[in-house]
């Protein structure tokens, strides 16, 4: 059974600093890209960073320069620093692993982890 295990979400003011890890188990294919997207009240999804299994990463304009994505293979986990948070940040924030088997792709979701920024 696939998991993915978030964490790190929480309430922090304006020029605050969070970190999210998304921690994968039960994947049994080859794991590609990993990443994270957020859905803010009324607005769709959107890509927030992604990382591929080369390490090249693509971070949205809107928080480019704040927010750095990394991953660790052997633990099979993705991160999300964040930094000098803005309100315009607040969002719902899902973990996103994309792997593939000889056939198909996958693509798994974390359960969403909410991130507020406010004073």
């Amino acid at each position: 059974q696939v998991q993915l295990v978030e964490s790190g979400g929480g309430l922090v003011q304006p020029g605050g600093s969070l970190r999210l890890s998304c921690a994968a188990s039960g994947i049994i294919f080859i794991i590609n890209n990993m990443g994270w997207y957020r859905q803010a009240p009324g607005k769709e999804r959107e890509l927030v960073a992604a990382i591929t299994s080369g390490s090249v990463t693509n971070v949205a304009d809107s928080v480019k320069g704040r927010f750095t994505v990394s991953r660790d293979n052997a633990k099979n986990t993705v991160y999300l620093q964040m930094n000098s948070l803005k309100p315009e940040d607040t969002a719902v924030y899902y973990c996103n692993i994309r792997a593939r088997s000889f056939t198909r792709p996958y693509e798994y979701w974390g359960q969403g982890n909410q991130v507020t920024v406010s004073s």
